[in-house]
């Protein structure tokens, strides 16, 4: 699994960058050029890459010849890379895209997708400054929204390549997610708002730096809500980076020195911070896209449509030990369903639910349950 150093590359950055050399900034940032990459190269990449964007959203009326035109005034180098970075990272300084040396030359091609997106994302103000990119806007050189976009660029950088989802394992966290080697926690948690809003708003946002994405989530949710799943993918960049750190310095001591043990022990507690912000993340989701769809119910069609909906959702959500939030969320809304269910059945006539353990209806929900943790199980068995 491979992450950039974005957070701590952009927050409270850009003013003293750009006074700074880029040489500079790349040596601070553990980036050493070894070589260029010839422009034959670069003009092949690029139009590869958008006549595979052209043909992944045929709808978007975009055209190749367009950004064949702007992905060709790229540079590209190969250059050593801290341990633990993506292996390619886009520079917008200089408009540079930097691959790690150990890249074989056939397989730039797959790591360029994600930071060519990234450049194509890129809204400037007159001055040339950095405004926007994506689902991400720069205020007083400060990023709100990065975490997001880099799970925006990263979903779409997989679905143009044609990355087949998977069940992985990643911080304890048993997960399915869109892109299993890059970014995966952050794509599996995207992947479960985008459940409720479809891909093409993601994707029409992502490459257009439109606001189309954050809208619908406010829509269906909050602008509260909104800004703290922000808030909770930029802290699992924060906690990456952490990760990333420590393992860089591990890496550099005597396995079973003092100094060793005492990192190790770190690690350990950072990997559960991580744990636990996903999990958050995931709740917030759970209940507040489900919570905003029960008040929308109208019908009994409805009902049967948001009961299969909830049961469906389980196949896609992450799983730690001892994990109960979406069980016990499960059972609450279908006892309220039943409510609901009740009520419009006697013509909108409030009648009482009894809510006790031996109701029957709780005991039939608990039953199903049982069924979803049984399929939860035999998913585990691959991890």
């Amino acid at each position: 699994m491979q992450f950039k150093l974005w957070k701590d590359y952009w927050k409270n950055k850009l003013y003293k960058e750009s006074q700074m050399s880029v040489e500079s900034v790349l040596k601070r940032e553990g980036i050493e050029v070894v070589s260029q990459i010839d422009t034959l190269a670069i003009n092949t990449i690029a139009q590869n890459i958008a006549r595979r964007i052209v043909e992944t959203f045929p709808n978007f009326n975009l055209s190749e010849n367009d950004i064949f035109s702007k992905l060709a005034k790229l540079n590209m180098y190969k250059a050593k890379m801290i341990d633990g970075m993506a292996e390619a990272n886009y520079f917008y300084r200089n408009i540079s895209i930097y691959f790690n040396e150990n890249i074989h030359d056939d397989d730039l091609e797959e790591f360029a997708i994600h930071e060519c997106l990234h450049y194509l994302q890129e809204r400037k103000d007159d001055n040339n400054n950095l405004i926007r990119m994506g689902l991400c806007n720069y205020d007083k050189s400060t990023p709100i929204g990065l975490g997001l976009n880099e799970a925006a660029v990263q979903y779409t950088a997989s679905w143009i390549i044609g990355v087949e989802a998977d069940y992985e394992k990643y911080y304890d966290i048993s997960l399915y997610t869109p892109s299993p080697s890059y970014y995966p926690l952050e794509c599996s948690l995207l992947n479960e708002i985008l459940y409720f809003t479809g891909n093409d708003v993601l994707f029409r946002s992502t490459l257009f730096s439109n606001d189309d994405f954050k809208n619908l989530i406010i829509e269906k949710t909050s602008d509260k809500v909104y800004e703290q799943i922000q808030n909770y993918f930029d802290k699992i960049i924060d906690i990456e980076e952490h990760i990333i750190k420590i393992n860089s310095k591990i890496d550099k001591l005597e396995n079973g020195s003092p100094k060793y043990k005492r990192l190790s022990a770190k690690l350990n507690k950072v990997k559960h911070k991580m744990a636990s912000a996903y999990i958050n993340t995931q709740n917030l989701i759970i209940k507040s896209f489900f919570d905003g769809e029960f008040e929308k119910i109208i019908n009994l069609e409805d009902i049967d449509n948001y009961r299969r909906k909830l049961y469906k959702f389980s196949d896609i959500i992450g799983h730690i030990k001892n994990y109960k939030f979406f069980e016990n969320y499960y059972i609450e809304m279908m006892n309220k369903l039943e409510h609901k269910s009740n009520i419009l059945e006697n013509g909108g006539t409030e009648t009482a639910l009894a809510t006790s353990s031996n109701n029957s209806i709780l005991k039939i929900l608990q039953k199903l349950w049982s069924l979803i943790t049984k399929k939860e199980n035999s998913k585990d068995n691959i991890y």
